[in-house]
């Protein structure tokens, strides 16, 4: 196994452990991240979102495979499955994630998955109906970006 395919191994079973603290050690500090639902987030945003996202997680089970590297980029598959607690309804999110490597951290990460399917799950009905809808994708981005505001605002998150 490669350095890079380690440094990803490292960071996926932190993820399992719901250890936020793993996972930012093998951050750059100036790491970018984007997804469908946070998009993006540059260096303490990133470190606060995970704090943010496993410090609430109560059912979280994670499954990665499939870690591939050519040197620089690596890239691997990711399940997570757990309950979102807004509707108490099961989320199974299937992703594909991409990484740069720069001196042995992780300087940028792309997570993909589809936000249409997350939101069927997560809000059912509501999900199925207008989940597709790139108003009501901006409406769940809003809703995130405001939690992870408030969150930064009101906890001593990990700033490096």
């Amino acid at each position: 196994m490669s350095p890079e395919e380690q440094l990803i191994k490292v960071f996926y079973t932190s993820f399992q452990n719901l250890d936020w603290r793993g996972m930012l050690a093998c951050y750059r500090d100036d790491v970018f991240f984007y997804d469908p639902v946070f998009e993006n987030l540059q260096g303490p945003e990133v470190r606060a979102m995970w704090e943010m996202l496993l410090s609430r997680a109560k059912d979280l089970k994670l499954q990665f495979s499939d870690i591939q590297s050519d040197g620089q980029y690596v890239s691997c598959h990711w399940t997570a499955t757990y309950t979102f607690t807004q509707t108490g309804r099961l989320v199974v999110n299937r992703v594909t994630a991409r990484f740069t490597i720069h001196e042995g951290k992780i300087v940028e990460h792309y997570d993909d998955f589809s936000l249409w399917r997350w939101s069927r799950q997560a809000l059912g009905w509501t999900g199925l109906l207008f989940g597709w809808s790139s108003l009501f994708q901006r409406a769940i981005r809003r809703n995130v970006r405001k939690s992870l505001d408030r969150f930064i605002q009101t906890t001593t998150y990990v700033q490096s």
